[in-house]
């Protein structure tokens, strides 16, 4: 697991696998409403599945940040994981690319178009 804060404005995190990962989702909720200037990018490459309590927590974060004008994107998710999100209909709530370098030149892109 690692979380980064060095990539203009963005934060990015490498999250780990249960059990870790509820502790990990609550630093990165914590960095961002202390800081409240930076869009999130959580890779998934790592993860095998998520629990309903960390779906909360993700979900906690998106409301934090669009509160603040900030994104969420999640990336490098399995198939079987992306597959929950959609049967919840997350799908339509949450913003997914493909890997990690794909979240961060979507988000980068969009700051530029803001700006």
């Amino acid at each position: 697991m690692g979380i980064d804060h060095s990539s203009q404005g963005i934060l990015t995190v490498d999250l780990l696998p249960e059990p870790d990962m509820g502790n990990e989702l609550e630093k990165v909720h914590k960095i961002a409403s202390e800081e409240a200037d930076c869009d999130v990018v959580v890779d998934f490459s790592s993860v095998d599945i998520i629990t309903s309590t960390n779906i909360a927590k993700l979900l906690k974060l998106k409301k934090l940040l669009d509160g603040f004008g900030h994104r969420l994107v999640l990336s490098g998710l399995i198939s079987a994981t992306k597959q929950i999100f959609k049967l919840a209909g997350l799908d339509q709530v949450l913003e997914f690319a493909d890997d990690k370098s794909a979240a961060l030149s979507t988000v980068k892109h969009a700051r530029n178009v803001k700006a």
